[in-house]
């Protein structure tokens, strides 16, 4: 009977040990779960695809920098070292277009047609490949319609300079000047056709308005300053002719940029077509030369 109750707390005490040993470890769940949603071992090591630290906008988008500003260039020609400037910035009176709005340069001749002086800056055009911007006085160009045909047929611009060079223009009731530009055009067209384009206004001693700009607006006419002037009207501040010849021409040459609109005269201005020999040559070895 003794052996039988050892044996028996024998038995007992080796299922209580192999219990014990058995319930430290842990059940493996995962051999029960699809492969697909099975956990991996470096899965907590992977940051989630849509975190922010992902994203390549975030890490890679390239800073914008900004645009570098133009400068000047200086180039060697036959009379020596010329500077090149970069086109100016800024607007004309009263916000008028005082640039091409390219890097070429555009020759402007106000206050004609000249039947003397007219002819000779055209022939001069004609023989180096010019075109240019003519603002005819309207007048002028009622007594004149031959040139402003010539003008027109070579392939220059045309530009109303108004009727007859009021520099108060802007200043006249708004009727007197409706009727003063749409004159103005009317003569031009009366001369050079109907279908005539004129697509730009200078104001008499570039004495813009809001309102006046806005007149020409109406009237489908850009309105036009300059941004080199070198005041060839102005003989007073030069000795003789041959003075005024070359300060017109250095005054142009030290005014002169990419983009520039040129201001000069033909009517009654025998030396400007002069100092535009010298002129025309130059500036087409650094520019090119175009009318509006």
């Amino acid at each position: 009977m003794s052996r039988r109750r050892t044996a028996a707390v024998l038995l007992v005490t080796s299922l209580l040990a192999l219990t014990a040993c058995g319930s430290d470890k842990k059940p493996d769940h995962s051999a029960a779960l699809p492969a697909s949603v099975a956990p991996t071992a470096s899965a907590s090591a992977e940051p989630s695809p849509a975190a922010p630290s992902a994203s390549p906008s975030a890490s890679t988008s390239p800073t914008k920098k900004p645009s570098p500003k133009p400068s000047a260039s200086t180039v060697q020609g036959p009379e020596g070292t010329f500077v090149i400037r970069p086109p100016g910035t800024g607007h004309g009176a009263a916000g008028s277009q005082s640039r091409t709005g390219t890097t070429a340069v555009a020759l402007t001749f106000d206050d004609g047609p000249d039947p003397v002086n007219t002819p000779k800056i055209l022939d001069l055009l004609r023989e180096t490949g010019v075109k240019a911007t003519f603002c005819l006085v309207g007048f002028r160009a009622r007594d004149n319609p031959d040139l402003v045909r010539r003008i027109a047929a070579e392939g220059h611009t045309l530009c109303n300079h108004s009727w007859q060079h009021l520099t108060d223009l802007a200043k006249k009731d708004p009727g007197y000047i409706d009727w003063d530009l749409k004159k103005t055009n009317e003569a031009i067209r009366a001369a050079a056709g109907p279908n005539t384009p004129i697509k730009y206004f200078r104001a008499p001693g570039g004495n813009f308005t809001s309102g006046l700009i806005a007149k020409a607006k109406d009237m489908g006419m850009a309105s036009i300053y300059w941004d080199a002037d070198p005041a060839d009207w102005n003989h007073s501040k030069d000795a003789n002719d041959d003075a005024h010849i070359k300060r017109v021409i250095a005054d142009v040459k030290k005014q002169v940029r990419q983009g520039s609109i040129v201001l000069s005269h033909d009517n009654k201005q025998p030396d400007t077509i002069i100092a535009y020999r010298t002129l025309i040559p130059f500036l087409k070895q650094y520019f090119t030369l175009e009318a509006l």
